[in-house]
């Protein structure tokens, strides 16, 4: 039950400006203010007579006048704050969906979101998805100014003006072999070394393994904690402009990973924040391809979620932020992540033209180009496999299957979890064409493979197929998949 202060008497102009302006009716200002609220695990309940109140001068209590400017936020599309809207300032709602203003103002924003993760996680997976905070981040990305200065604790030069690099490149990862991930106390202030950079590159890739091929839910703690108490002391540390910006990128990378083991255990409002944080570290690292590989992230969640319009967006504004100075293998993501929006749609021509644009990139790809390191993926299996997912969204089965089949066939043993998605993505199409046999065969060995994994996505994927099997419930390929389905799901309790 939420309460507030008593009256103060001088009604509240900027608030009854702002209502005006964005065309809200009070009822629906406060059911606005309750849905934001359960996207952080409030239970609000307020009423058109709350609005009333609060333009007569009321002051709602705890984190509600941040969240009534993130809802005008959202609404007008430019940045609001509580004193804008004519209430008391008070601590920001944690929502960790803010795209900063300033370098320093994105640590404070993620280390907090790190603290609060190894601290209360199951708190955090509450926190839903919300489509209309993707908005603002992206938008403030595309148009925003880059960071003139990131460095810390270094002189400014004595013209006073930051010189930035005109070109950043990442620094080349350590040796494959497992990092030292113990805690070694860092000394307030402590200047960032170029062998820092390389930990966290080495970090990265360590993790990244795992979560290829155990799925997301593997260590994706032991990476936040990671964060927590080994980045956040170097972001507070010494550095110059060059090793900062390779210091932001490096912390953008481990972040967007936090946001995808996150989004593959399904907490999903997490991850977007993850996600969010990350774009904004990569704008203070100056690379905006990275940038845009995080909105393609982005992309790939709203598509899982259902969000197609939404997926279509983020890709574009991915595109119009890099135009045409990236590598084939990144533009040819760029395009694909368009087309897997397009597909969710229904939308055939866009999505099939998406793909066109893509298959082309791909094919100016030389072996001597200079791929950024989280672009290597993207080869012609990822193609193969980008083709099947969105022929079997447009139900065009006989396509799908020759695509999920040639990615099954070029895609490497360690990226096990793509390799099951894909099984699930021709098993569906072979459904489609009805080879009801090899369809059960199929999904047979996708649900093997997702019981050895922690992955809710994993687990997704054969779920859905069992939904596709439920008109052929009663024929006998179905009968013994669903006891085979059964014995795994049986097994899998008794280990837990």
């Amino acid at each position: 039950m939420t309460t507030e202060r008593p009256s103060q008497r001088t009604p509240n102009r900027q608030l009854a400006a702002l209502i005006a302006e964005a065309g809200f009716s009070n009822a629906g200002l406060a059911r606005r203010v309750d849905q934001l609220g359960l996207e952080h695990g409030l239970d609000l309940r307020y009423d058109k007579t709350s609005v009333t109140r609060w333009l007569r001068g009321q002051q709602p209590r705890g984190t509600t006048p941040a969240l009534i400017a993130e809802v005008f936020t959202r609404r007008l599309g430019r940045r609001l704050s509580a004193q804008d809207l004519g209430l008391d300032a008070c601590a920001p709602v944690y929502a960790g969906l803010e795209f900063a203003a300033s370098p320093a103002e994105a640590v404070d924003i993620v280390a907090g979101l790190w603290r609060k993760d190894t601290g209360s996680q199951a708190e955090l997976r509450k926190i839903a998805f919300t489509p209309a905070g993707l908005v603002v981040p992206s938008r403030d990305w595309l148009i925003g100014r880059p960071d003139e200065r990131v460095a810390r604790g270094e002189a400014v030069p004595q013209d006073g003006q930051a010189r930035v690099p005109a070109q950043l490149r990442p620094v080349p990862p350590a040796p494959r072999r497992a990092p030292e991930l113990a805690s070694v106390d860092r000394v307030p202030g402590q200047r960032v070394s170029q062998g820092d950079i390389a930990a966290l590159r080495s970090v990265g890739e360590l993790f990244r393994a795992l979560d290829h091929a155990y799925g997301g839910g593997h260590a994706r703690q032991a990476l936040v904690r990671y964060l927590e108490h080994e980045t956040e002391p170097m972001l507070r540390g010494s550095y110059n402009e060059t090793t900062g910006r390779r210091l932001f990128a490096a912390v953008a990378d481990l972040t967007r990973l936090a946001g995808w083991t996150s989004y593959d255990i399904a907490a999903h409002g997490l991850a977007q924040r993850y996600f969010v944080q990350a774009l904004r570290l990569a704008q203070a690292s100056g690379d905006r391809a990275y940038g845009a590989y995080v909105l393609v992230t982005m992309s790939r969640q709203a598509v899982y979620l259902g969000h197609g319009r939404e997926a279509v967006q983020l890709a574009r504004v991915a595109q119009q932020g890099v135009g045409g100075g990236v590598p084939p293998a990144v533009q040819a993501m760029l395009h694909a992540a368009e087309a897997r929006g397009h597909g969710v749609l229904g939308e055939v021509r866009a999505c099939t033209a998406s793909l066109a644009r893509a298959e082309r990139a791909l094919e100016t790809a030389r072996p001597g180009d200079d791929v950024p390191h989280w672009a290597r993926y993207f080869d012609e299996a990822q193609l193969a496999d980008e083709f099947g997912h969105c022929h079997r969204d447009m139900q065009q089965y006989r396509m799908s299957a020759q695509h999920a089949e040639r990615s099954l066939q070029l895609r490497a043993p360690a990226f096990a979890r793509s390799r099951l998605f894909c099984r699930v993505v021709l098993a569906s199409a072979r459904l489609g064409l009805g080879e009801l046999d090899v369809a059960c065969k199929l999904g047979a060995e996708a649900a093997q493979a997702a019981a050895e994994m922690r992955s809710a996505r994993a687990t997704e994927y054969v779920r859905d197929f069992e939904r596709r099997l439920e008109p052929y419930r009663d024929a006998a390929p179905v009968r013994a998949y669903r006891d085979r389905a059964a014995a795994l799901s049986a097994a899998g309790a008794a280990v837990r």
